[in-house]
């Protein structure tokens, strides 16, 4: 299942260089995590616990780029299954 295109559009932005973004989306709780260049690669969506670790999906994201340049050719999120923590 694609992400809903509002979040799609919230993750193609550059946060800073490998951080964790805590945030919530349309009543359920995101966390993302990005890459040096500062482009969101992991995401967990679900419901947070307590402790702050999300109960529910983990996303990875696959991005290809121009040749010999930081240019993003395209992106895509795949779904990597439930997390039960």
């Amino acid at each position: 299942m694609p992400l809903h295109p509002e979040l799609d559009k919230k993750l193609s932005k550059k946060y800073e260089p490998k951080i964790r973004i805590d945030d919530v989306f349309k009543g359920y709780d995101i966390t993302f995590l990005t890459n040096e260049h500062g482009e969101p690669v992991t995401l967990f969506f679900g419901k947070r616990r307590p402790d702050g670790t999300i109960a529910g999906e983990r996303y990875t994201r696959t991005i290809k780029r121009l040749p010999d340049s930081l240019e993003v050719k395209s992106s895509h999120w795949d779904n990597r299954g439930k997390i039960m923590n």
